[in-house]
């Protein structure tokens, strides 16, 4: 079997699903929550039943089909992991993680409390709850896709090196990256909550993480 060839369908595969994903995280979170904020009731609600379930669609199996293609490159690769695409991969792995298990089970509240409201009913109580919890767990994607497709890239143009002599920088760099997901799961938004914190956090995330990797 020809390892180059399915590394590169496999590579061709991740930009694809990686683009559908990474393209609906920032239509989320720069276009479809700053108009939600300005919207009238009736226009979100409308909106929810009709325009998030198509959206989270392609939104949660891009992230599916993405997570896959990764996984099957670093299978055709094997030994030649470097520090870099560990990191990467460890930011989008828990980016795909935080799409299946927070904010996807958290929409669908959501979009069953506002198909309720759209049918003359009430909000499902437990909504108000989801709402918060989808959001930081968007707002952290949002924040990780920075310093993951700098590393995913770095990785195949400007590698630090093998995980062997990279072990200080690549633990340091993962603590961070768990105290973020930590955050993620039970803390608040912070810098997070505006368009302009959340891009300024990324590249900030980014530096900080790149600066460990390079001098550690």
């Amino acid at each position: 079997m020809d390892m180059a060839l399915i590394d590169y369908l496999a590579r061709w595969g991740h930009f694809m699903f990686g683009i559908t994903w990474i393209g609906l995280l920032y239509y989320f979170n720069f276009v479809q929550t700053e108009y939600f904020k300005e919207a009238d009731p009736a226009a979100r609600t409308d909106a929810f039943t009709k325009l998030v379930p198509r959206a989270l669609w392609w939104f949660r199996w891009g992230a599916m089909f993405t997570f896959l293609t990764g996984l099957l490159m670093l299978g055709a690769r094997g030994a030649g992991v470097t520090v870099d695409i560990t990191v990467g991969s460890v930011l989008g792995t828990l980016m795909f993680l935080n799409v299946w298990l927070i904010i996807w089970p958290n929409q669908k509240i959501l979009i069953a409390s506002n198909q309720q409201i759209k049918a003359g009913g009430q909000a499902l109580p437990e909504a108000a709850a989801a709402a918060p919890k989808a959001a930081l767990a968007s707002r952290t994607n949002t924040l990780f896709s920075v310093p993951m497709l700098f590393f995913m890239g770095s990785s195949a143009h400007y590698a630090h090196g093998g995980i062997g002599g990279n072990s200080t920088a690549l633990i340091v760099a993962l603590v961070i990256i768990a105290a973020l997901e930590a955050n993620a799961i039970f803390g608040k938004q912070g810098p997070l909550t505006t368009v302009r914190g959340v891009i300024a956090s990324g590249f900030a995330l980014t530096a900080v993480l790149w600066a460990i990797v390079a001098l550690v």
